[in-house]
């Protein structure tokens, strides 16, 4: 028994001696050394950096295959590392270090036990937390947490270093030469960093972090220029940086193309928030010609929610004008949006008590509405409200420098709702609509204009049909209901008008009844009848002052009820005329013609609402200073809204012929194929007789042609041909009589006509039609280009065949070059033309009593507009004309705008027929877009704005 006490003594002792061989020694100057692909151990926590991949998975073996001895040596090393992991732990925790800490390196991973720092080489990554740092060479350090980072020196890299430090904490990165930063601390020091906020970029020579996150800069730039050589920055000698917040910076300095320039400032920031901050808005100043020095612009804003803002804006002028404005922008996701601007001004100018002195007041008020299709597919709400008194563009220095707004006589306004019934095919629209005349201050108001329509339907269908359906289910009516009040007045007595006396109010309904029928299977016929109710508040009877020798107005207030109605029936058919030719004379090329002829035919009727039963005409006599008596026809709602029915009776027939005529041909892109050709694509005129009247009782005569020339281009014109010729009276003078020409012998005589041509050229139009055409430009097809003729009969497929051409065309991305490599030279132009020309009686002119004629005036319109892109970022619009009656020319403006990567510079100048020119020079970059600008504009005063 003590022989066996011995032995396992010894056997315990040779076990712990082989355990305490098996495990490191610490070296304090042989690192151990690990190479491999990627190495990530999670070392710090748990204290066996210097095992290598075979010492631990002999460590990991399984247990079912040890004996009683290798399992109890087994048990007693497993206790002795938990109890080295849980110093570890207990070391890591007191150190500040409460989460794993994650590394790796590429190239290799070395660590120095004597001083407990790990050496990270080639692509290294440290992650602890929300903390990221990667960078080509880190020094970690576990006893008193701090990182190193840096890049490795390399002249094929730019900058001469590859793997500079990146480190990403957040939504935050820094970019930086050498980093160090304390775990434990949170605090850093970075020398060469470089960050982005928002839509700007910070770099500084040196930088220190707090355990906050703030940074501070000495040294630093800023600038919203992308480009690793900025084309401009602010140099900052000191600042603040709060990621995501703003940069507070001592004094700074503009440099533009590596040149100070003297425009320095002793402090500022720069807001980084992305959400919407409260803060004041600095005003620009300038000098006025009439009223002295200003500050404008100048306010408030409030950031009141992400619904909806608030901005407050005030201007002075140093002899006596003021100004505020108050701006807002609400939107709710899905269901409206809008903007609405009130400003107010009181205007001085002259010096008080001179008579050149003047006081105005003046305001604008401008509303944007819209609601999202999809907040209520039944009911929508929409506003576009652009009102402001007359004199308040004249005193607004804004439109002093804008010739459209000068220029822009009328002005509309209008706020609309709707909703629909779908069940019941009813709507309702309540319309408010303002018309504005700037030149004499006149509007025109309608409030409310209230519509109610009821859909077609078919009173006499049956529910349950049986059979087919017979003559009286196709008649169909609907309902159109209209309720206004409207008024013109000038401005400054809109708002003290009297709403019976001087609005405009009345209730009309609209009430058609038509159906369709077909006689002989050919025919169609369409008879219809309208009825029209009209409702008004007032009428005005008139009658003569012989005294004192003027019309008197008598205005009646009560229900007044007028009516009329009419009726029509129309009938149309199409003929179809072909035609083959001999293929022994023009061959197989020609298949056929195809001659279309659309005839129709209507007659209208409508009785005579001026008789005197009706009530809707009166009339009175009166005496004039020569003794003559006259009679004075009126009707008492001439001036109400919605008129009085007509007082002739008509009986008017109508008709009208429409020609067509195609010709089908071979194709030459598909054997099997065949094309059309449209030869006049329509040739029609139209002419009418009313058997009602005993005077002109036809109508003049009009043709109207229209062909086909080009696929992008389609020939229309219009003509007239008077009916009835000229006749001289007692003294000579010319009018038209009640003989048609024809009873001269005369065909009509032609009153003139009207054409306009609009033709564009670019540069594709124009290498295809000159230009040298290689293999490579059948692959060619470009947006807009014809690509296969589908309109061909044939057994193709349109759908497959236009997605082959599609697949043909070339991506943008790549730069085209020619066969030697070179890239080929493009610049991208348009030159489009308009002319009209118009023809017409000058009955201004000299009439000439053999041929019965006036002469004819010709009257021209000339425009020229295109573009030019000189290269990448260069661009210039033109556009003029001649004025052929004036001989002078048209409106010609010019502008030029480049695109300077950082910068945007704008030029354009009006010549005619207000001479104006503006240059504006500004960033690009909304954070500088106002602080950062050059304004030059001609103007009553050529003021230069610096802002």
């Amino acid at each position: 028994m003590r022989n066996k006490s011995i032995i396992l003594l010894l056997s315990f002792v040779i076990v712990c001696a082989m355990a305490s061989v098996r495990m490191p020694v610490p070296q304090p100057k042989k690192a151990k050394k690990v190479k491999g692909n990627v190495i990530v151990v999670d070392s710090l926590l748990k204290g066996n950096v210097g095992n290598d991949r075979k010492e631990i998975k002999e460590d990991t073996q399984d247990t079912t295959k040890m004996d009683s001895l290798q399992l109890a040596i087994y048990h007693h090393n497993k206790v002795i590392d938990d109890s080295i992991k849980a110093d570890s732990m207990m070391r890591l925790r007191s150190n500040g270090i409460n989460s794993p800490v994650t590394y790796s390196a590429q190239d290799s991973l070395v660590y120095d036990a004597s001083t407990g720092t790990a050496y990270l080489y080639g692509g290294s990554k440290v992650d602890y937390e929300n903390m990221k740092l990667a960078s080509d060479k880190v020094f970690m350090n576990l006893d008193s947490s701090l990182v190193r980072a840096t890049g490795t020196p390399d002249s094929t890299e730019e900058g001469g270093i590859k793997g500079k430090p990146l480190f990403t904490m957040g939504k935050d990165e820094y970019k930086s030469d050498t980093m160090a930063f304390n775990f434990k601390s949170k605090k850093g020091l970075i020398k060469g960093v470089y960050t982005a906020q928002q839509d700007g970029f910070l770099s500084g020579e040196v930088g220190k972090r707090d355990s906050s996150g703030v940074i501070y800069l000495q040294h630093g730039r800023y600038t919203t220029c992308d480009d690793p050589h900025p084309d401009f920055y602010i140099a900052l000698s000191r600042a603040k940086v709060r990621p995501g917040k703003d940069v507070v910076f001592g004094p700074a300095y503009l440099v533009v193309a590596d040149i100070p320039l003297p425009l320095a400032i002793p402090y500022g920031f720069f807001p980084f928030s992305k959400k919407y901050s409260s803060g004041f808005i600095m005003p620009s100043y300038g000098d006025e010609m009439d009223r002295g020095f200003y500050l404008r612009d100048g306010g408030y804003y409030f950031a009141i929610s992400d619904k909806w803002d608030l901005k407050l804006l005030g201007e002075i002028y140093t002899k006596g004008s003021w100004g505020l404005s108050a701006a807002s922008n609400y939107r709710k996701r899905y269901r409206y949006s809008g903007s609405f601007l009130f400003s107010y001004q009181d205007s001085k100018t002259g010096d008080k008590g001179l008579p050149d002195y003047s006081e105005q007041e003046s305001f604008k008020i401008q509303w944007n509405h819209r609601q999202d299709p999809k907040a209520n597919p039944y009911s929508s709400l929409a506003a576009s409200v652009n009102f402001a008194t007359s004199s308040y563009e004249r005193n607004n220095l804004n439109s002093l420098y804008n010739p459209q707004t000068l220029t822009q006589s009328t002005r509309t306004s209008s706020v609309s709702w709707s909703t629909t019934f779908s069940s019941i095919g009813l709507s309702l629209s309540a319309t408010t609509n303002l018309s504005q005349n700037m030149r004499d201050n006149t509007i025109q108001m309608t409030l409310p204009d209230l519509n109610i329509s009821l859909s077609r339907f078919y009173p006499f269908k049956r529910k349950h049909a049986v059979g087919k359906e017979r003559w009286y289910e196709k008649v169909s009516m609907s309902y159109t209901g209209q309720l206004s009040n409207s008024i013109t007045t000038n401005e400054d007595k809109l708002l003290h008008s009297n709403l019976f006396k001087d609005w405009r109010n009345g209730f009309q309904h609209t009430i058609p009844v038509q159906a369709n029928f077909t006689l002989f299977n050919y025919i169609n016929v369409t008879p219809s009848f309208n009825f029209v109710d009209r409702m008004y508040s007032k009428k005005v009877n008139r009658s003569w002052d012989a005294i004192h020798q003027t019309e008197v107005k008598d205005t009646t207030y009560g229900f007044h009820n007028i009516y009329n109605w009419s009726m029509s029936v129309g009938a149309s058919t199409k003929l179809y005329g072909f035609w083959k030719p001999s293929r022994k004379l023009f061959g197989d090329k020609i298949q056929a013609i195809r001659h279309v002829i659309t005839p129709q035919i209507s007659f209208s009727y409508s009785p005579n609402f001026g008789s005197r039963h009706y009530g809707y005409y009166d009339s009175y006599q009166y005496t004039d200073a020569g003794g003559n008596v006259k009679l004075v026809e009126y009707s008492p709602y001439q001036e109400e809204l919605y008129s009085v029915p007509g007082k002739t009776k008509t009986e008017m027939i109508s008709w009208d012929v429409s020609n067509n005529l195609e010709m089908k041909i071979k194709s030459d892109k598909d054997s099997t194929g065949f094309k059309k050709i449209s030869l006049i694509d329509e040739l029609g005129a139209t002419m009418s007789y009313n058997a009602a009247t005993n005077f002109h009782r036809w109508s003049d005569l009009s043709v109207r042609l229209r062909l086909k020339w080009w696929k992008n281009y389609t020939f229309s014109m219009n003509a007239q041909f008077a009916t009835y010729a000229y006749e001289l009276d007692a003294s000579g003078k010319p009018y038209v009589g009640n003989h048609t020409e024809w009873g001269y012998g005369r065909l009509p005589r032609f009153l003139g006509m009207s054409q306009n041509f609009s033709f564009t050229l670019n540069s594709e139009k124009l290498r295809k039609w000159f230009g040298h055409k290689d293999d490579k430009d059948d692959n060619k097809v470009s947006e807009g280009s014809d690509g296969p003729d589908t309109n061909i009969e044939s057994n193709m497929d349109d759908d497959l065949e236009k997605g082959k051409y599609a697949a043909k065309k070339k991506r943008g991305n790549i730069a085209e070059t020619d066969e030697n490599g070179y890239m080929r030279f493009n610049m991208p132009w348009s030159l489009t033309i308009g002319y009209g020309i118009t023809m017409r009686e000058n009955t201004g002119g000299k009439f000439n009593t053999k041929t019965m004629r006036y002469p004819y005036k010709f009257t021209q319109t000339l425009n020229v507009s295109g573009n030019i892109r000189i290269s990448d970022g260069w661009n210039i619009n033109f556009s003029s004309g001649y004025d052929f009656e004036n001989h002078a020319m048209s409106m010609t403006t010019a502008s030029l705008s480049r695109d300077l990567h950082c910068f945007n510079m704008s030029a354009s100048v009006v010549l005619a027929p207000y001479t104006s020119y503006n240059f504006t020079f500004r960033c690009n970059a909304s954070t500088l877009t106002d602080a950062l600008k050059y304004d030059k504009r001609s103007g009553i005063n050529r003021a230069i704005q610096w802002y």
